[in-house]
C-alpha cells in the first residue's frame, strides 16, 4: 500500500497536468471551430466591410435559418449541395449590404414602424412571402388563411409540443426577414425614387426612333490583310488595356482554372444489379395481398394510395399500364433515372373534379376527439331528418374559408383534399351524406356533383433509383488519384489531357465570396484551394456530388488593369489585330474618293441599306455596327458624301448617305409612353447595380479561412 502511495503522490500532479491539457486541447478545437475564437483573440469574421466585422456566428445562424425556411417553403424537400450554396452566396450578399446601408439608413430616418410591421404581417395585404408560409395555408383548399396566421400572431398553439414550438420558431423567422428586407427595399426605392427622364432626352429618343437613313456601302474585309502583314507583341496587348483601361479595371481579385472531370456513371453492372433485384421481388409482387406494405418496404418512393388517370399520370407507359387486367405487373421499365415494376391493383371510373359542400368539426384543445365525434354524429342525424345544410354548416363549421358560403367549397380536383375527404368525394356518389374523420377532425360531407368520368386505376409501382456502386465510384475515384498523383505540374496536366483525350475545361474569374462555379456548381473547397495555390499548381481530387475533379490554376487577377494570361491572349490578339488591320486598309484607301474605287480596288461590291433609324444599333444583314450607324445620323454628314473608313466587326466601311429624313410622330401619346418605358428602365437599371456599385466603392476584405 506505500508502493501504492507513493505512485500516486508522485504522478498525481503530472495526471492533473495531462488532464487539463486535454481539456485545453477541447477548447481550442472549438475555437479553430469558431465557437470560441473571441477567447483566444482570434479574428472570426467571414468578412470586413469599411473595417466593421460580419462575424461568422451571425453569419452561420442566418445561414441555418434560411436553410430550415427554403425547406419549409419547400415542402420539407433535402437542401442539396447547389441549393446551400446558393444560400450561403444570398446570405453573404445582404449581410454586406444591410452593412453598406446601415449607417446611411440610420442618418436618414429609415426604419419599420410597428405599424408597418402589422401591415406587413396581419393587415389586408400581407407581404407575399406571409401568405406563403405553409402553416397559414388552409389544408383543405391550398389557399392562405389569415386565421391561421393570427393563431401564431396571439400564440394560440400548444408549445410543449415539438412540432408547434419548432413552427413558431420559423415564424419568427420568416417574419424577421420580411422586416429587414423592407428596410433595404426602403433604401433602394430611396435611390429609384429619383429616377426621372428629362423632356429633352425623351424628345431625342423619339426623334432619333423617327428619323430614317438609307445609305450605300462598301466594306472592305479584315481577311483582306494577310495575317503575316501583323505582328501583335505584349507591349501592344498592354497598351490597348491601358486605352480601354475603363472597360478592363477589375474591382475585386479573381482566379481562373482549368479542370479534368472524372464523372461517375452507373456501370453495365450497376444496371445488371438493379434488374436483377427487381425481377426477385417480381413474384411475391404479383401475389402478395399487402401491396402497400410491400412497395414501402422495397421501393425507394413510397406507395401512392391513390387513383390515377392517363391524364394525371403523364408517363410514356401509360397506355401499356391502363391497358393491363388487374392484378398484372408491367417491368421492369427504365423511366426518369430508375427502373420500374408497376402492378393494377384496381379499376374504376373516376370523375375528374368534384362540388361539396362540408361541415368541419375540429379536435382541438377545447374538444377532444370523443366530443368532436358526438358533435358531428349530432348534425349528421339532424340534417338526415331534414335540417338545413347551409344553416348548420354557418353555425357550427370550424373552417371559416367556407362556413360563410353554407360550407360551400366548389369544385375541386381529384388529389386536392387529404385522403379521407378526397375518397368520400371522389369514390361515392352525387348526392352522398358522409361523415369522415381527418387530421383536423370530423367531416360532414355532402357530394353536390361530380363531372368529367373517365378510366382511372390505382397502381401500385416498385421504384430502384440507378445509382453508380461503390465499386463503380471507387473505380472513377482510383483514375482520378491516378491522374491527379502523375500529372503534378501544369505541364504534366496538359500533356496527360491531351494523350488520354479528356476535355479540359475552364472556370474562369472566381472571387474569393464564391460558393457557385458554372459547370461544377457547390465548388467551396475548390475556391479556397484556388486562393491558396499558385499559377501552374496542380489540385488534389476533389469530390464533387458525382465527379471527381482535378484543376490547374491559370490565373491569378488582382484588384487592377486586367491581366493578360494564356485564356484571354487570344481575344485580344484579335483585337488588336482587328485594329491595326483597320489601319491599313484605311491607309491604302485614304486618296479615294468614290465607292466605285474602293469596291474596285478591294474586289467587293457596293451595297445598300435602306430605312433604319437612329435609335438602333443594328443594321439590317449586318447586325451590331454601332459606329456605322452613329456616322449615318452625324450632322455633318451630308447626302453624296463619303464617309472615311469606319472600323467595324469584321471589316472596314466606307459609306455614301443616299437620304435621311425624319417622319411625323404623334407626339402627345407617344411622349408619355416613352417617358414612362424610360423611367421605368433606369428605375431597373438603379435597382439592379446598386448593389454592386456601392460593394465597388466600399473597402470589403473576405476572410478565406472563415468564409466555407
Amino acid at each position: 500500500m506505500a508502493v501504492i502511495q507513493k505512485i500516486r503522490d508522485k504522478y498525481a500532479k503530472l495526471a492533473g497536468f495531462i488532464i487539463a491539457l486535454a481539456l485545453v486541447g477541447f477548447i481550442l478545437m472549438d475555437a479553430a471551430s469558431g465557437r470560441f475564437g473571441d477567447l483566444f483573440g482570434r479574428d472570426t469574421s467571414i468578412a470586413k466591410v469599411n473595417g466593421d466585422k460580419i462575424d461568422y456566428k451571425d453569419y452561420t445562424e442566418r445561414v441555418q435559418e434560411y436553410e430550415s425556411l427554403y425547406s419549409l417553403m419547400n415542402n420539407n424537400k433535402s437542401i442539396d449541395d447547389n441549393t446551400r450554396a446558393q444560400i450561403h452566396d444570398q446570405v453573404l450578399r445582404e449581410m454586406i449590404f444591410e452593412n453598406l446601408i446601415g449607417n446611411d439608413a440610420e442618418k436618414l430616418g429609415i426604419s419599420v414602424t410597428k405599424e408597418e410591421e402589422k401591415e406587413m404581417i396581419s393587415g389586408p395585404n400581407p407581404d407575399p412571402l406571409v401568405m406563403q408560409f405553409p402553416y397559414f395555408k388552409n389544408q383543405e383548399t391550398g389557399q392562405f388563411d389569415p386565421n391561421y396566421l393570427m393563431q401564431f400572431e396571439k400564440n394560440q398553439l400548444d408549445l410543449s409540443r415539438p412540432e408547434a414550438q419548432k413552427a413558431m420558431e420559423q415564424w419568427q423567422e420568416l417574419k424577421h426577414y420580411v422586416i429587414r428586407s423592407r428596410v433595404s427595399q426602403k433604401y433602394m426605392n430611396l435611390f429609384a425614387g429619383m429616377a426621372f427622364t428629362p423632356k429633352f432626352i425623351t424628345d431625342r429618343t423619339i426623334k432619333d426612333q423617327n428619323t430614317l437613313g438609307s445609305i450605300s456601302y462598301v466594306k472592305v474585309p479584315f481577311t483582306s490583310v494577310n495575317d503575316n502583314e501583323v505582328k501583335v507583341s505584349d507591349a501592344d496587348l498592354k497598351a490597348y488595356i491601358e486605352k480601354h483601361k475603363a472597360q478592363y479595371t477589375i474591382d475585386e481579385p479573381n482566379r481562373s482554372m482549368d479542370y479534368v472531370s472524372f464523372d461517375v456513371h452507373p456501370s453495365s453492372a450497376d444496371t445488371a444489379t438493379v434488374l436483377n433485384n427487381l425481377n426477385q421481388l417480381k413474384n411475391e409482387f404479383t401475389t402478395t395481398n399487402d401491396a402497400e406494405s410491400f412497395v414501402n418496404k422495397n421501393s425507394d418512393d413510397q406507395f401512392r394510395d391513390m387513383f390515377l388517370t392517363k391524364k394525371t399520370y403523364p408517363s410514356q407507359f401509360a397506355d401499356s399500364l391502363f391497358n393491363l387486367p388487374v392484378g398484372a405487373v408491367y417491368g421492369p421499365y427504365f423511366e426518369n433515372g430508375s427502373y420500374k415494376m408497376a402492378r393494377v391493383l384496381e379499376k374504376r371510373s373516376l370523375p375528374d373534379s368534384v362540388s361539396a359542400q362540408h361541415i368541419l368539426i375540429a379536435i382541438n384543445q377545447t374538444r377532444d376527439d370523443s366530443a368532436a365525434k358526438k358533435t358531428a354524429d349530432s348534425i349528421l342525424a339532424a340534417i338526415k331528418s331534414g335540417a338545413n345544410f347551409d344553416s348548420l354548416a354557418v353555425k357550427f363549421s370550424d373552417d371559416p374559408g367556407s362556413k360563410t358560403k353554407g360550407g360551400d367549397l366548389g369544385f375541386f380536383p381529384y388529389g386536392a383534399m387529404v385522403h379521407e375527404f378526397n375518397d368520400a368525394a371522389f369514390l361515392g356518389n352525387t348526392g352522398d351524406l358522409k361523415e369522415v374523420k381527418t387530421q383536423f377532425g370530423y367531416h360532414i360531407i355532402k357530394v353536390k356533383e361530380q363531372r368529367n368520368f373517365s378510366p382511372a386505376a390505382k397502381i401500385a409501382i416498385i421504384t430502384k433509383e440507378l445509382e453508380p456502386s461503390q465499386e463503380t465510384d471507387q473505380t472513377s475515384f482510383a483514375k482520378a488519384n491516378e491522374f491527379a498523383g502523375k500529372n503534378t505540374t501544369g505541364k504534366a496536366f496538359d500533356e496527360a489531357v491531351k494523350k488520354q483525350g479528356l476535355n479540359k475545361l475552364q472556370a474562369q474569374n472566381i472571387k474569393l465570396n464564391d460558393f457557385v462555379m458554372q459547370g461544377l456548381g457547390s465548388a467551396r473547397d475548390i475556391i479556397r484551394w484556388m486562393y491558396e495555390a499558385k499559377v501552374g499548381d496542380v489540385s488534389p481530387v476533389f469530390n464533387l456530388d458525382g465527379r471527381y475533379v482535378i484543376a490547374r490554376l491559370t490565373n491569378i487577377q488582382e484588384k487592377g488593369l486586367l491581366q493578360i494570361d494564356d485564356n484571354n491572349k487570344p481575344m485580344f490578339e484579335n483585337m488588336v489585330k482587328a485594329e491595326k488591320k483597320a489601319e491599313i486598309i484605311k491607309s491604302k484607301y485614304k486618296s479615294a474618293t468614290s465607292l466605285a474605287s474602293i469596291a474596285q480596288g478591294s474586289a467587293q461590291q457596293i451595297q445598300n441599306v435602306d430605312s433604319f433609324n437612329a435609335a438602333s444599333a443594328y443594321l439590317p444583314n449586318l447586325g451590331y455596327e454601332p459606329k456605322v450607324v452613329g456616322y449615318t445620323f452625324y450632322d455633318g454628314f451630308k447626302p453624296n458624301t463619303m464617309s472615311p473608313g469606319i472600323q467595324g466587326q469584321d471589316g472596314v466601311f466606307y459609306i455614301s448617305l443616299k437620304e435621311k429624313f425624319t417622319r411625323q410622330a404623334t407626339q402627345d401619346p407617344m411622349m408619355q409612353q416613352q417617358m414612362a418605358m424610360q423611367n421605368s428602365q433606369l428605375k431597373n437599371a438603379i435597382m439592379s447595380s446598386l448593389q454592386e456599385s456601392m460593394k465597388r466603392n466600399a473597402n470589403i476584405k473576405y476572410s478565406a479561412k472563415n468564409l466555407y
